[in-house]
């Protein structure tokens, strides 16, 4: 008798670890596992873990093929479902609450985390190759989980790319945690200016890195007096991540 193994349990990475020799029906199993289908176009599936920088040059001139247009569609379908799932969820809560609790559930960083728990880490084509030893800190795994989901809308239609995102992405996240602890540092340290009559603005200082791997860093301002700094892989996070540094000190005192 055979006992079949969780989905939350499976690595993806195990079919290119043994049996068939065919990296397509080893990944065409890895994908089977992870969105509980077995997918149909998986053409989709192999552009959707396909990073910018392993794009392929197509038959129109100067236009490389990579994740990055599933990514655009799948932010669209996941945005929208999410919305649905909260306007109904929280039935009397305003337009403001829905959009900042949407925005915590899709933002980069959460997303990194689920892409890493399904597996889709190790699928993902890099620089040619397929690889682990991509680096900690990058919207790469969240980018390629928004290309997936872009795949399944196309691959299996709506009905199905809802079931997926509200059954097997949603399941990894403790909702009422995240509407309790609000991780939005700087719209709470705008909230604190806007308080005491403070003055505050945000400005990106310097950026290093190359297009792949752009490190901004990013300076908290208030009444024209530097006052933190902080650095993140986008200008956003950058941001929150100076915010949160003026929060703790302006906590501290």
């Amino acid at each position: 008798m055979q006992i079949a193994l969780p989905r939350s349990l499976f690595n993806p990475l195990d079919w290119f670890k043994r049996g068939s020799a065919d990296p397509r029906k080893n990944l065409r199993r890895s994908i089977a596992h992870i969105i509980g289908a077995r997918p149909s176009n998986l053409g989709l599936y192999q552009l959707a873990l396909r990073h910018t920088s392993a794009s392929k040059a197509t038959a129109i001139e100067g236009f490389r093929e990579s994740n990055e247009r599933l990514e655009y569609l799948g932010d669209a379908v996941l945005g929208m479902v999410i919305a649905e799932f909260l306007f109904k969820k929280y039935p009397y809560k305003d337009e403001g609450f829905l959009t900042e609790i949407r925005s915590r559930i899709v933002n980069r960083e959460t997303l990194n985390g689920i892409a890493r728990k399904i597996g889709l880490d190790q699928l993902i084509e890099y620089d040619g190759s397929r690889t682990r030893s991509l680096p900690a800190r990058t919207s790469m795994y969240g980018d390629a989980l928004e290309a997936l989901v872009g795949a399944v809308y196309l691959d299996k239609g709506f009905r199905f790319s809802r079931r997926f995102i509200l059954k097997d992405l949603l399941a990894h996240y403790d909702i009422e945690s995240v509407v309790q602890n609000n991780g939005n540092y700087k719209s709470r340290l705008i909230e604190w200016a806007q308080r005491e009559g403070k003055e505050i603005r945000f400005e990106i200082v310097s950026e290093k890195g190359n297009s792949h791997f752009r490190e901004f860093i990013s300076q908290v301002v208030i009444d024209d007096e530097p006052f933190a700094t902080g650095s993140g892989y986008s200008k956003k996070k950058a941001e929150q991540a100076a915010a949160e540094k003026a929060f703790e000190m302006l906590t501290a005192k």
